[in-house]
């Protein structure tokens, strides 16, 4: 099976956003790869190894794509580290594409490489946008199946039958190959992933997306990145969605403290209008 998962570099979560001049201020920022991209590089992973072994199953080929400036190659690294075998790098400035740059630029990239299955996290975690992959999907006239918890490769490879998780608990469907799958954060429990060659007594670790080995990160200097343009792959490098400004919410008033149930509410339904 070749898989092509698409991956985006973001300013780490875990630090507190600035704001300069109506922009978040990106300057001395730690970029990370996008963390739901990253489960769809596991996923990609335990779809094509047999993970008792820890051996990929032959023929099975995993390329990430990343559309980024020149330093994104980074957090590219980090993915061939993981066990991707090989990358392609669109190099870009933030301010040049949007959502529908980036999906014009994959289904070129798709047109090319042929895959049998595009995996890529639901959104990512700076812009929480959730469309790239629903719009590429559209564009390819592919199946799709979103928010997925779970996977499972049908016995004869043709399809694959997803768990996704939806407001009532999950549902599952059948869909086929080829087909974009967008990932949700189960996706990376500890049997979530069957392929049908890795044995059913196997149990990964299910604490997310595993870790490069030192071993990983001397072949991944090694393993094959492209670099290449947007204009490339048929799309112009402009984006049609301009962030205008940035604003913090306002602070939260000072909470008050009520002598009892009854009290609270009262205040809950004549106060605060939420009952």
């Amino acid at each position: 099976m070749k898989i092509l998962v698409p991956v985006k570099r973001v300013p780490d979560p875990t630090q507190k956003a600035k704001i300069k001049d109506g922009h978040i201020d990106l300057a001395g920022a730690s970029w990370i790869v996008n963390t739901f991209d990253e489960y769809a590089v596991e996923t990609a992973l335990r779809l094509c190894e047999n993970g008792a072994e820890n051996a990929r199953i032959a023929g099975s080929e995993i390329i990430v794509v990343s559309l980024g400036p020149d330093d994104a190659a980074k957090e590219i690294r980090t993915c061939l580290a993981m066990g991707a075998d090989r990358a392609i790098h669109v190099v870009t400035t933030d301010e040049e594409i949007d959502s529908l740059v980036v999906v014009k630029v994959l289904q070129g990239i798709i047109a090319s490489e042929k895959p049998d299955l595009v995996v890529m996290g639901k959104q990512a975690v700076d812009g929480d946008a959730n469309q790239v992959g629903q719009m590429l999907a559209g564009r390819l006239g592919w199946p799709q199946a979103t928010f997925a918890a779970s996977i499972e490769v049908a016995v004869d490879k043709k399809s694959l039958f997803v768990g996704r998780e939806v407001d009532g608990g999950v549902e599952y469907k059948s869909v086929p190959v080829p087909s974009v799958i967008t990932v949700d954060l189960r996706i990376v429990g500890p049997k979530a992933v069957k392929n049908n060659v890795t044995p059913e007594t196997h149990v990964y670790s299910g604490e997310g997306a595993r870790l490069p080995s030192l071993k990983g990160i001397m072949a991944a200097k090694k393993k094959p990145m492209v670099t290449a343009k947007v204009a490339d792959y048929g799309a112009e490098p402009k984006a049609m969605i301009k962030e205008l400004s940035v604003t913090l919410p306002p602070p939260r008033a000072a909470g008050e403290i009520v002598p009892d149930v009854v009290t609270l509410v009262k205040k809950l339904a004549d106060v605060a209008k939420v009952l």
